[in-house]
């Protein structure tokens, strides 16, 4: 259709009066690309930062955690700044790669931290629990390492050990030590009692030390006997048989009560006493290693000899008792059968001397077997005979019989001083 000849004219006249706009042509580049910079990258300034080291773990238990501190606001204002103006003039690959080697960092560090935390925590713990000896934990894990090496499980063992190992108060190498001692078959039915298995536990050659001072006491008493007697040893050999016994008896109870143990007991409950709770810490020698990673105080053993104290004047006055009303038994009834020993025949006082041997084996020889067994064979001779079991139970042998010789000594010295013997010297005078 044409259009009417005046509005054509009209159209082109306005056109022409009105100024041509100018109009500029760029080329088109794809998007997200930079032209290339007449310098490289690496001579941009890099991003300021602040970076503390973490600090290390504390070296003694209770001291306070120093954790890093955050950089300061101007390290992180310059920072991000800078980062800002790497990322307009560079572009966005430039500034994507410092953004995640920031945030790298940051993780980092926070994952760092975290880590850190978990070990400061586990020093706290560690420190608070065993004063910087082995942690329970340490323990327990360690033991069922052993376990498991061992191919046994837990429900094997007796209770006792099972319990001590679950609440980590003995490791691996007692664990280790166990399964060794059961491999003889009399060792092994010893174990079954709580008494002998704590014990054995703490010291393997604990059954050598009892036969040592078992034949020591055999030997010096019968010599003992012989000596006194003469030719009136056999006629009397019931009597010397009833004394080497009771001499047998207390020598036992000697090694049996101060030797070193470990922890098998479990906790006392709650409603018992004081006193029962305080001696249930106390260890049973009061010079023993503490083992475990246990400690013990200087009360907790003097406990220990107070409690092996009241234990040995049970066991000397009840053998001491028996020993000497046997003793005099039988010889009144020789004296009875013959007349003619009625003027040798010498009564014994019986409780006088038993309550005093009770009191000797209290003091004294509480005193002499807790060195030995704690001091002398424990710490001095275990240490440097480790390895040499026989020459160590060649020294055991010759300080225990050393320690009876002595025993011997201040005895005889000890009743003639309370009256209970008396001298031939006195006598004669």
């Amino acid at each position: 259709m044409a259009l009417p000849p005046s509005s054509s004219a009209s159209s082109l006249s306005a056109a022409s009066a009105q100024p041509t706009p100018l109009h500029l042509h760029l080329t088109s580049r794809a998007p997200g690309r930079l032209p290339l910079l007449p310098f490289s990258r690496a001579a941009l300034p890099r991003p300021l930062r602040a970076r503390i080291p973490r600090t290390n773990l504390p070296a003694a238990p209770g001291t306070p955690l120093h954790r890093a501190l955050p950089p300061p606001p101007s390290a992180s204002a310059s920072s991000s700044s800078s980062s800002s103006s790497s990322s307009s003039i560079a572009g966005g690959g430039f500034g994507s790669d410092e953004a995640d080697d920031g945030h790298n960092h940051h993780g980092g560090d926070g994952g760092g931290g975290g880590e850190g935390g978990g070990d400061d925590g586990g020093h706290n713990d560690h420190g608070g629990e065993g004063g910087g000896d082995e942690s329970p934990g340490d323990a327990r894990g360690e033991a069922l390492f052993v376990l498991a090496q061992l191919g046994r499980k837990l429900d094997t063992l007796p209770s006792d050990l099972a319990a001590a190992i679950e609440s980590g108060r003995i490791g691996g190498d007692i664990v280790s030590r166990f399964s060794e001692l059961e491999a003889n078959g009399f060792i092994k039915w010893l174990l079954q009692f709580e008494g002998f298995r704590e014990r054995l536990l703490a010291d393997e050659l604990f059954l050598t030390k009892l036969g040592i001072e078992c034949g020591i006491g055999l030997v010096a008493k019968t010599a003992a006997e012989l000596q006194k007697r003469g030719d009136n040893f056999f006629k009397e050999i019931e009597v010397v048989i009833s004394d080497v016994v009771m001499a047998i008896v207390a020598d036992v109870m000697l090694v049996y009560l101060p030797a070193p143990t470990i922890g098998l007991k479990p906790p006392l409950a709650r409603n018992a006493s004081a006193i029962a709770k305080f001696f249930s810490s106390c260890p049973d020698n009061a010079f023993q290693i503490a083992l475990a990673g246990r400690s013990f105080t200087l009360v907790q053993r003097l406990g220990a000899f107070v409690r092996n104290a009241v234990k040995l004047l049970a066991v000397g006055t009840t053998a001491s008792f028996v020993g000497t009303s046997v003793t005099n038994t039988v010889l009144k009834a020789k004296a009875a059968v013959n007349k003619d020993l009625e003027d040798e025949v010498v009564e014994i006082p019986v409780v006088q001397t038993s309550v005093a041997y009770g009191v000797y084996m209290s003091i004294s020889s509480n005193l002499r077997y807790q060195l030995l067994a704690g001091v002398i064979e424990q710490r001095i001779l275990e240490p440097l005979l480790h390895n040499q079991k026989l020459l160590l139970s060649a020294m055991s042998f010759i300080v225990r019989t050393g320690n009876t010789f002595l025993g011997s000594l201040l005895w005889i010295d000890y009743a003639r001083w309370i009256g209970v013997q008396k001298s031939h010297d006195h006598e004669e005078a």
